[in-house]
Formats: structure tokens, C-alpha cells, sequence
């Protein structure tokens, strides 16, 4: 992208149906977008990863910025295809891994450094443990939009091992000693 393009794409104005679907009374920003091979629109925005389907029908979908575990880019000229793993509270403090989502971009514009950073700025420290069985766990500290704490949670490799009693615990233990460690400083 050459600079001249970066410029006006960073004071562009976004199209009509991505302002329309932005919720104004969370004074939600559209910071990049990209258009979308089957129409429509994936938009970073001051809340999350929202997607603006092409018939104005329908409603868009938001997806926070803390509950996007993985954003993986594959760039195809000046488009490609964001992947893009969601994570689901299964319990208080556990997050569950949900099916990625597959975007398809004709046009990425400069989506795929904002979902970056965005993304990257949500995560305060993330460590990875062994478990017994074989799998593994981690332990995320993130920063959630209208909290003062930050929020630590558990995702394990495989969600079998959330029914195991010797990973829970080896889980619980690790995050009782990341927690007491914290310095919420940082």
C-alpha cells in the first residue's frame, strides 16, 4: 500500500452501511474496515470485530475485543482472509474455544493492523502450563472494557481436560499462583 493510500484511507469516512450499523449510543468508532467477498463489511471498531452483512435486514454481529482468542491473516493482493477464534465463558473464569470464523476480504484496507493491535492491547500476559494429561492450559490476564481489574481466565487445549479433576485442579493451581504474582501496575 503505497503512502498516498494510507493517507486516504486513514481519513476516509467508512460507508454508509458500516456508520449505520454502529451502535451511536455507545459511541462505538469505526476505526478500519474491509469489504467482504459475499458482500457486506468486517469492521474494527472502538468495541470489537463487527461484521455489517450486505442486506441491510439483517442485524450486524459484534464481537468484543477480549473474547477474540486468535486473529490469524492471510494476505491475497489487497485483500485475504482474517480467522478469527472466538472465546465463550463456560464458567466463571474458564473460556471455551468456539469454531473460528472465516472472513473473506475483496479489500482489507488497513483492518488487519488495528485487529492486531487491538486484540494485542486487550492481553496484559498470557502464560501456557503443562497439564498431566498430556494437553495444556493458559492463563490469560486481560484488559476488559469498563473494568477497573484485569480479568484472568483459563482456556484449556482440549476441552476434555476441563472435565478431568487433576487438570482442573494443576489449572486452579497455576492460576492461584499467576494471580498472587500479578502486579496490577503494569
Amino acid at each position: 500500500m503505497s503512502l498516498i493510500e494510507r493517507v486516504r484511507g486513514r481519513f476516509a469516512r467508512p460507508p454508509e452501511p458500516v456508520r449505520a450499523a454502529l451502535d451511536v449510543e455507545a459511541e462505538e468508532r469505526a476505526l478500519a474496515w474491509g469489504e467482504r467477498v459475499d458482500g457486506g463489511w468486517t469492521v474494527a471498531t472502538s468495541r470489537g470485530l463487527r461484521v455489517v452483512p450486505a442486506d441491510s435486514g439483517e442485524t450486524s454481529t459484534l464481537l468484543a475485543w477480549h473474547e477474540i482468542g486468535t486473529a490469524r491473516w492471510s494476505a491475497a493482493g489487497a485483500g485475504g482472509t482474517f480467522m478469527v477464534t472466538p472465546l465463550v465463558e463456560v464458567e466463571p473464569g474458564v473460556q471455551a474455544r468456539q469454531a473460528p470464523q472465516r472472513h473473506v476480504l475483496r479489500e482489507a484496507g488497513g483492518l488487519p493492523g488495528v485487529l492486531r493491535t487491538r486484540v494485542d492491547r486487550t492481553v496484559v500476559t498470557s502464560q501456557r502450563h503443562p497439564l498431566p494429561t498430556g494437553g495444556g492450559v493458559l492463563l490469560v490476564a486481560r484488559r476488559v472494557p469498563g473494568q477497573a481489574a484485569r480479568e484472568w481466565t483459563v482456556v484449556f487445549d482440549d476441552d476434555a481436560d476441563r472435565d478431568d479433576p487433576v487438570a482442573r485442579q494443576v489449572a486452579r493451581d497455576r492460576l492461584a499462583a499467576a494471580v498472587d504474582a500479578d502486579d496490577p501496575s503494569r
